[in-house]
C-alpha cells in the first residue's frame, strides 16, 4: 500500500509501506476512504512533537470501511463504514471509565500518527476498534463526518465547553484556523452574545465572518473590539487556537476578573503566564487533550442536520495527491485552505 510517511523534522513522503496487519484481538484493519491533514501534523513536521519517530506513518482523521477484525471485536464488522476518531480508548482504565480518553492508561489516547501508525494511508489498522470507531448513520457522508473525527470534537471539548460559553457571554476566538473556525460553530450552540474572532490573515476573518463571527480583528484592534463589545469589561471566554506563545498571551490579556481562557492549540514553546497581572482576577486557565466523549451526540446533531461541518473543507483531492494536498494545507495564506479532504479513487 501507499502511506504518507515521517522521516523527522521537514522530512515527508508519500511511499509504498507494508500493509497493516491484526497485532492485538482487539484491533480493526479500516480501508480508508477519506482523510484529512491537520495542523498537529504541520507541527510534528517542524519537530514541535519530538516522540514521534522517523518512519511513522502520519495521521489521526479518518472515515472507512473495515474489512477485518480482531477475536475479542464485538460492535463493528468487516463491510461497517466507520468515522475513525483521533483518540484511541481501551475502555477499562481509570480514566475510560470516567470518559476521559484522551488520558487513556491502557495503551490508547493520542496514539494514530503519533506513537503508532496513523491514517494517512490506503490501509490502517485501528487499535480498540470497539471503543475507538463510530459506525456512520444513514444518510452522513464521508466528508461531513471526517470533520468529526478531530476539530469539531477538539473545539467544543477543550474550547467550548472547558471555556463554559453561556448565553450572553462575549467569546473572543483567537485564530481563526479549523479549530477555531469550528469553535465559533460550536460557541453558536450556546447563544454567546458577542463572537469576536482574532487573525492576521484577513482570508481567514472572511471564513470567520461566514461561520458567524460578529466582530472580525487583527490582533493589534482586539482589546478595543472586546472592549466595546463587553461594555470596558473583558471577554467572558477566550479560545486560544493557534498554539504560540503570542496568542495565549493575548487571550490572557483580554479576559475579564472572573473570565475563562480555555487553550485549545498545540504549543510547542514555552509561553509567558503574566500571574502578576493575573493573580487578583479570578481568572480559569484550562488546557486539554480531546476525550472525543461528544463524538456521539455530534454524530447524531449531524445526522439530524443540527450541524453543518462538509463547510470547513475547502479543497478536495485522491489519496494519491497527499504531496500536493499538504503543500496547500500548510500556506493557507496563498491557498486560503480551511481543511482539505481526500478519498480513495
Amino acid at each position: 500500500m501507499k502511506a504518507l510517511v515521517y522521516d523527522g523534522p521537514g522530512r515527508r513522503s508519500w511511499t509504498g509501506h507494508a500493509d497493516p496487519e491484526l497485532t492485538a484481538a482487539t484491533d480493526a484493519i479500516v480501508r480508508v476512504d477519506a482523510v484529512t491533514i491537520c495542523g498537529t501534523d504541520l507541527h510534528i513536521l517542524k519537530g514541535d512533537v519530538p516522540e514521534v519517530e522517523r518512519g511513522r506513518i502520519l495521521g489521526h482523521e479518518a472515515v472507512g470501511t473495515i474489512t477485518e477484525v480482531g477475536a475479542a471485536v464485538t460492535t463493528v464488522k468487516p463491510g461497517d463504514k466507520v468515522l475513525v476518531s483521533c483518540i484511541s480508548a481501551c475502555g477499562r482504565c481509570e480514566y475510560c471509565r470516567a470518559a476521559a480518553y484522551g488520558q487513556c492508561l491502557g495503551g490508547g489516547g493520542w496514539i494514530l500518527g503519533h506513537t503508532t501508525d496513523g491514517v494517512q494511508a490506503e490501509y490502517a489498522r485501528v487499535p480498540f476498534a470497539d471503543t475507538s470507531t463510530y459506525v456512520l448513520p444513514s444518510g452522513v457522508s464521508d466528508e461531513s463526518a471526517l470533520m468529526l473525527a478531530d476539530i469539531v470534537p477538539t473545539s467544543y471539548e477543550v474550547g467550548v465547553r472547558n471555556g463554559g460559553v453561556k448565553p450572553g457571554d462575549t467569546v473572543v476566538v483567537v485564530g481563526a484556523g479549523p479549530i477555531g473556525l469550528a469553535a465559533i460553530t460550536n460557541a453558536q450552540l450556546f447563544a454567546p452574545s458577542t463572537i469576536i474572532v482574532v487573525d492576521k490573515e484577513p482570508a481567514r476573518l472572511d471564513a470567520a465572518k461566514s461561520f458567524g463571527a460578529d466582530m472580525m480583528v487583527q490582533p493589534g484592534d482586539a482589546a478595543a473590539a472586546v472592549a466595546e463589545a463587553s461594555g470596558g469589561l473583558g471577554a467572558d471566554v477566550a479560545i486560544e487556537a493557534v498554539g504560540v506563545p503570542e496568542t495565549f498571551e493575548l487571550c490572557a490579556k483580554l479576559l475579564r476578573p472572573g473570565g475563562h481562557l480555555a487553550n485549545v492549540g498545540v504549543h510547542g514553546a514555552p509561553a509567558t503566564l503574566h500571574l502578576e497581572e493575573l493573580w487578583i482576577k479570578n481568572v480559569t486557565i484550562t488546557t486539554g487533550l480531546v476525550d472525543t466523549s461528544s463524538t456521539p451526540m455530534l454524530l447524531r446533531m449531524l445526522a439530524a442536520g443540527r450541524l453543518e461541518t462538509s463547510r470547513f473543507v475547502t479543497h478536495r483531492f485522491g489519496l494519491d495527491e497527499m504531496d500536493e494536498a499538504y503543500d496547500v494545507f500548510a500556506h493557507p495564506q496563498d491557498s486560503n485552505a480551511l481543511k482539505v479532504a481526500l478519498f480513495r479513487s
